[in-house]
């Protein structure tokens, strides 16, 4: 489509964002939009930006865009223990867009944003001659003095994870161009499996109640199970003992590491699988399992935290393990 054939940007906004506002974007035609929490209750934010080639492959489906844009910021709120209430998008389109291109990219955007009850309330759409550029900053709602923060674990706290750890690493590797050997190995319900959990994840928003009640600290897993735990161990001033023996893998994952045992250090700081890491007192994480098994969503105890700042031993197979890459870094 030629560029003068295009919608501008006022017709973009109304044809193709405007029907995914909540009540607070006022239809998307004021300078901001609305939010109002409760009585009683306070306002979390979080922010992430995803640049194609660096969060994403330029030629994914742009309905997966859409929905991960969301989904790793819904992931932040989950952690928090906070209800989604509304996002705002920042769009920087590269000249080369297309209007089919931005309704897939709308719809899948979409589907999650009515899944998790966390509907646009405004942002802004520019063109760029750089790559595709995403940013989305969402807000989520909270108890006042109920965010569960990555600051609270203490000495005897039982570490627990949610889901399966590494699909989404693996599942970059599978969904890639440059597909490594081990990828031919898997059939083709495995390759599909751990290439969705890559371009799919699944925000653990119903999670977020149970962490309020039951959890010590939390954070979601963006950049790798070892890497972001160090980021959790930092905040609290506390070290932690981790059987990696226990860490819970899918079957596809398993298969993979058959394939390839070397592959166990990128599951485990790969990042891309935006499930919970957290932490609760001996007398409260069976009750937090329980809660979390209400939703289906499986939590796994794979270890303790223990006194000493920062200091993390890791065992597995019998033996101390060490790691050369703790996770993924943009710099």
């Amino acid at each position: 489509m030629a560029d003068n054939q295009r919608p501008g940007e006022f017709e973009l906004i109304e044809r193709y964002f405007a029907p995914l506002a909540g009540p607070g974007g006022l239809g998307l035609l004021d300078d901001a939009g609305l939010l109002r929490p409760g009585r009683g209750y306070e306002v979390v934010v979080t922010a992430d930006a995803l640049v194609a080639g660096v969060h994403f492959f330029p030629d994914d489906p742009p309905a997966a865009i859409g929905w991960k844009a969301l989904a790793v910021n819904l992931s932040d709120l989950a952690a928090k223990g906070a209800k989604p209430e509304g996002f705002v998008l920042t769009i920087a389109l590269p000249r080369n867009w297309t209007e089919g291109w931005l309704k897939d990219f709308a719809a899948g955007l979409g589907r999650l944003a009515q899944q998790a009850g966390c509907p646009l309330i405004g942002g802004d759409t520019v063109s760029t001659s750089g790559p595709l550029t995403l940013s989305i900053t969402a807000f989520g709602a909270v108890p006042a003095g109920r965010m569960v923060r990555r600051a609270g674990a203490k000495p005897g706290d039982v570490v627990l994870v949610s889901g399966s750890i590494g699909d989404g690493a693996l599942g970059l590797k599978v969904h890639g161009p440059d597909k490594p050997g081990w990828v031919a190995a898997l059939d083709d319900g495995q390759r599909g499996f751990l290439a969705d959990r890559y371009l799919h994840p699944q925000p653990r928003t119903t999670l977020a109640e149970a962490l309020q009640r039951h959890a010590s600290a939390a954070m979601d897993i963006s950049d790798g199970l070892v890497g972001d735990l160090a980021k959790m161990l930092k905040a609290s001033r506390v070290g932690a003992e981790i059987d990696l023996d226990a860490v819970p893998l899918s079957g596809p994952a398993r298969a993979a590491l058959m394939a390839d045992p070397a592959l166990a250090e990128l599951a485990w700081t790969g990042g891309d699988d935006y499930e919970i890491l957290c932490t609760a007192p001996e007398g409260e994480y069976s009750s937090l399992i329980a809660a979390a098994a209400e939703h289906a969503v499986p939590l796994t105890p794979i270890g303790r935290i223990v006194s000493g700042a920062g200091a993390v031993r890791y065992s597995g197979k019998g033996a101390a393990q060490g790691f050369a890459h703790g996770s993924f870094s943009h710099f």
